[in-house]
């Protein structure tokens, strides 16, 4: 026959201890779960890639998608960013910016109007369809960009088609501080 359950004082009172520090464990399982995904997180020194500032520097790392930008007195930002779908969609290395636009218009290249027909042969600046966002910075190399995107869901992914885009706000903040001859480079 089984012994009834009874409750005495040190059953009740550990009881009541792990219930309390149960909630400190939980949260210290996902503390270790955050510490790792920062610790992936690698950041580059320009001085490793350029042999001065000048006007300042892009570096776009399309393996952890981070944007860091140097200004011409060494400032630093850095910025999550959405890379291509496929390494052949990516380039990597050495351009620059040579053109800004404010809510610039947007056409699919030769290539993406292959593979998707049924895109739009154009989208104006300011519509809300319009892939590249609020800003774009032109790069050297034909069809390659870095804007921002009215689809924040892209940021953090491999999702575009060639280009480097940012949350519409940041690329804002970057498009103000980037003068045309900007280096930039894509690893």
């Amino acid at each position: 026959m089984k012994k009834p359950m009874t409750c005495d004082r040190r059953g009740f009172v550990t009881a009541g201890a792990a219930f309390l520090f149960a909630p400190q464990v939980l949260r210290a399982q996902t503390e270790q779960v955050i510490r790792r995904n920062i610790s992936s997180f690698n950041l580059h020194r320009w001085q490793e890639h350029f042999d001065s500032l000048g006007q300042g520097i892009i570096i776009s790392d399309t393996n952890t998608m981070v944007l860091q930008h140097w200004t011409s007195d060494d400032e630093m930002r850095v910025y999550p960013t959405s890379v291509p779908l496929t390494d052949d969609l990516t380039r990597r290395g050495y351009t620059e910016v040579v053109e800004k636009r404010e809510n610039p218009g947007w056409a699919p290249t030769p290539s993406m109007r292959e593979r998707n027909p049924e895109w739009p042969e154009y989208v104006p600046g300011g519509d809300p369809t319009n892939p590249l966002g609020t800003r774009a910075l032109y790069l050297s190399w034909q069809y390659y960009r870095i804007h921002g995107t009215q689809d924040t869901r892209k940021i953090g992914r491999r999702s575009s088609n060639g280009c480097i885009g940012l949350y519409n706000n940041q690329i804002e903040e970057v498009f103000d501080r980037v003068p045309l001859g900007t280096q930039v480079k894509l690893i």
